[in-house]
């Protein structure tokens, strides 16, 4: 394996290729937004990250399938938080906090780490893979201190791809929180059925109305129905009339088991999917949206607690403490198969 380091200077407006290895090639480009982009590929697909902006996953594509929700940004914007640039496949929602505030916390929309400069990144080649590695190390006088590496690695031949994110808490003596989710806004399936390996009814209707959620009367009967029995939850069938939003929790995955598996099927016969280990993801949150600027439906978003903000995960036991020198790592698979 060797390392390449990554400066800005590689980045310019027209792409750059700058690993061409067998099945394996690294593409570099600038957007006219000064956002810089970083392209791993081989034979069956893509994906693009921004390595030096919270290493967002910006798009990705296998074997014709893009798994990127619809969405209104043409290129990734200069963002402090992430709603300032939704266009993306991933993000990290942490990592001091994470989710949706409630009118009690005080941290921005799913954290301080999904559009943070990194301050650096570099990829690591063998011979049957590529890795695109960001850094970013955190400090703050008279609070918290950590080091995260979010990384993701595409091996050749493959449909699908590794995210990785590794957090160490670098403070000698305090702990700090941790709050975590890997938040894939895949694309909205027609006629598409989701499925995973829990029991049936694992996944329930959230029953709290957010802040960002307006309610409708159609929307109010939608819930009720899907309550009822009415609505298919593992269906897509009836989600185009999911606007606002629909969301699903799973809870205490560890007691259905360590590796679960979730799929997204398309009635042409191919297959989004996401796997992880529970000792990682406790909980598992489903959200579905469509209308004519937003599609997505993001079957799974493995966490380390529900996206309803600090407080609420302090407050059901949710909150990671991360002691002093202390790592956590989290992995997830995802991608296509037919």
């Amino acid at each position: 394996m060797y390392t390449l380091p990554l400066r800005e200077t590689l980045f310019e407006p027209a792409p750059q290729t700058i690993i061409d290895s067998g099945d394996l090639r690294a593409t570099t480009k600038r957007y006219p937004s000064g956002i810089a982009s970083l392209t791993i590929a081989n034979e069956r697909g893509y994906v693009e990250v921004l390595p030096f902006m919270g290493q967002i996953i910006w798009d990705a594509a296998f074997d014709g399938h893009s798994l990127r929700m619809k969405n209104m940004f043409s290129e990734p914007r200069p963002a402090t938080e992430i709603s300032d640039t939704y266009g993306c496949f991933a993000f990290h929602s942490g990592l001091l906090a994470a989710g949706c505030p409630a009118p009690d916390d005080d941290h921005p929309l799913h954290g301080e780490f999904p559009c943070a400069p990194m301050q650096e990144a570099w990829l690591e080649i063998d011979d049957d893979a590529i890795r695109v590695v960001s850094m970013r190390e955190y400090v703050r006088g008279f609070g918290h201190h950590y080091r995260a590496t979010p990384s993701v690695r595409l091996e050749a031949g493959a449909s699908d791809f590794e995210i990785a994110l590794s957090v160490t808490n670098l403070s000698e003596y305090q702990p700090m929180p941790l709050q975590y989710m890997c938040h894939m806004n895949y694309a909205f399936v027609e006629g598409g059925m989701m499925s995973q390996s829990l029991p049936e009814g694992a996944f329930q209707l959230r029953r709290s109305v957010p802040a960002h959620v307006t309610p409708t009367p159609r929307w109010t009967e939608i819930n009720e129905q899907i309550l009822e029995g009415k609505i298919d939850a593992d269906s897509l069938d009836s989600a185009k009339e999911f606007d606002p939003e629909i969301v699903y929790f799973a809870d205490d995955l560890p007691s259905y088991g360590d590796d679960l598996e979730f799929t997204l099927r398309s009635p042409e016969g191919h297959a989004f999917f996401v796997e992880f280990s529970s000792k990682d993801f406790p909980v598992a949150t489903r959200w579905l949206l469509y209308n004519a600027d937003q599609q997505v439906a993001a079957f799974v978003l493995p966490g380390t607690s529900r996206p309803e903000g600090y407080n609420a995960a302090e407050k059901c036991g949710m909150l990671i403490m991360l002691n002093a020198g202390e790592t956590k790592k989290f992995t997830v698979k995802t991608g296509v198969r037919n």
